[in-house]
């Protein structure tokens, strides 16, 4: 019986240990934000498409200030563990607490530019800094 056939058991403890240990920080850390999201109640940012109204959280990777014609746009790269997405408030050149690593929801309507995904003028919930 080959191990592509074979059916998949519940992992012990002592097989849960050792895939943790043997798993890279990037993976566990990846494991944990989209766990986060499930337990949250939000879209997985990887599943989410074009126009569709979302609520998703994750991880501030970078934040910038990067001006879009002409006026000043805050940009952040939101991660959950699936797949990134830009959230851009316009008008903004600062928000107290939106810094990178810090945990956030948000929600709004998602479009497509440049193939990324972007979330304009969101509604936002930072995320307590003890749960992080």
């Amino acid at each position: 019986m080959s191990a592509l056939s074979r059916p998949e058991k519940p992992a012990g403890p002592l097989r849960r240990l050792l895939d943790r240990l043997s798993t890279s920080q990037d993976d566990l850390h990846s494991a944990e934000l989209r766990q986060d999201a499930e337990d949250a109640g939000c879209v997985k940012i990887g599943e989410c498409g074009d126009r569709q109204v979302v609520k998703v959280t994750g991880t501030l990777r970078t934040v910038t200030l990067r001006p879009r014609a002409g006026v000043p746009a805050l940009e952040a790269e939101l991660f959950d563990g699936t797949a990134a997405l830009d959230v851009v408030w316009l008008g903004r050149r600062s928000i107290v607490g939106v810094e990178p690593g810090r945990r956030l929801i948000a929600s709004g309507r998602i479009s497509m530019s440049h193939g990324r995904r972007v979330l304009f003028n969101p509604k936002y919930e930072l995320r307590p800094l003890g749960q992080e």
